[in-house]
């Protein structure tokens, strides 16, 4: 047997060796895993006005798990208390660790609402946790009385949704919150909520007992590459998630730079660039709605713009011929031939615009 052949046959042995959900399951696909090259990346809700930090040169000591600069910081922005702030290895881990903790697997299931955030149906599907989807209506308001037939233990809401950019109203959140009192947690996913801090449900917490809020610092504050979210609950599932969360989840250079993000001077900075990244957002959907190809525009409160198109494979291949990546959105369940473009910077809008003028004016003239 040759050399290749005895490598097949170890790694085909290995393979076997994991577990059946791990060879079945379909993992999440990253914009920046499924897409690559480009010179202008509008395919994953970064931020490109991203100031810059400094490190200081100590890192031979463990981190602590729960560094008390980043977490009195988080708590003062956010208006709480430092025992209702857990931090993470971004949001994704705060979902991760509320389905490790609150979910029995092969028992208990989780309620989402798509087209939304596909980690929380990994993180519950490799957690061997159950799934029920209630399809917003509209692609945008939720469907009560279908969420209120469900039996779960988490319920996800994304608001401002990714990546329909709408907000769930605040009292149809408050509906699912009365009605799943003892019953189950609702989670509040606020990855995007700096393009509109007055939806915010974090004031609720006082009042609800089993509201959970993620927040991260990947969108607003130009930090995707730093890992660093947050969940904002009560002591009570904040001490939970903590006898589950690893160790030393957050490596010291984060913690230097998470906590003078969210200095006042940090703050500061990201809130001008909200003000920029949401006038951009206006003039690129005031621009779209001009556009004859462009079916439907749907209002955004974040960093993105949901566009529904032709052929969105076609719109997304011509803008890589342009060194511009965006992303198709069209396999979410309840969206058809949509592209979701995240707002870059300045002259990135602008080449993006004059690409779609092209592409757009290409195709018109073809289907005439």
């Amino acid at each position: 047997m040759t050399t290749a052949n005895n490598a097949n046959s170890t790694n085909n042995s290995v393979n076997t060796l994991a577990r059946q959900l791990v060879q079945d399951i379909v993992p999440y696909a990253s914009a920046r895993s499924s897409m690559s090259g480009g010179a202008v990346w509008l395919n994953a809700n970064e931020n490109a006005l991203a100031p810059a930090y400094q490190l200081e040169d100590c890192f031979n000591r463990y981190p602590s798990c729960q560094p008390k600069a980043v977490i009195d910081a988080y708590a003062a922005y956010a208006g709480l208390t430092a025992e209702q702030v857990l931090v993470s290895r971004g949001a994704d881990e705060g979902i991760e660790l509320l389905i490790r903790s609150f979910c029995e697997p092969k028992q208990d299931s989780i309620t989402i609402c798509p087209p939304t955030y596909g980690m929380y149906a990994i993180s519950a599907e490799s957690n061997q946790t159950a799934v029920t989807k209630v399809l917003l209506k509209d692609s945008e308001r939720l469907d009560l009385p279908g969420i209120f037939a469900t039996h779960p233990k988490l319920v996800f809401i994304c608001s401002p949704n990714n990546p329909t950019g709408d907000l769930i109203p605040r009292e149809d959140i408050i509906a699912v919150l009365e009605h799943f009192k003892d019953k189950a947690l609702v989670v509040v996913d606020e990855a995007y909520i700096e393009f509109a801090p007055s939806a915010s449900v974090v004031p609720l917490l006082s009042r609800y007992p089993h509201l959970v809020v993620l927040r991260t610092l990947s969108k607003a504050f130009g930090l995707a590459g730093l890992r660093c979210g947050f969940t904002l609950a009560s002591a009570d599932i904040i001490n939970a998630l903590k006898k589950m969360i690893a160790p030393y989840p957050i490596a010291e250079p984060v913690a230097q730079i998470a906590a003078q993000a969210l200095s006042a001077k940090g703050i500061a900075q990201m809130q001008q660039s909200v003000a920029i990244i949401n006038q951009l957002r206006n003039d690129f959907s005031t621009f779209a709605s001009q556009l004859s190809g462009i079916i439907k525009i749907w209002p955004s409160n974040a960093n993105y713009v949901l566009l529904q198109v032709s052929n969105a494979a076609d719109c997304v291949q011509a803008l890589i011929s342009e060194g511009i990546l965006i992303r198709n959105q069209s396999s979410q369940l309840g969206l058809t031939e949509v592209v979701r473009v995240s707002i870059g910077n300045p002259d990135e809008m602008q080449r993006l615009q004059q690409a779609m003028l092209t592409y757009f004016s290409t195709t018109k003239r073809a289907s005439a």
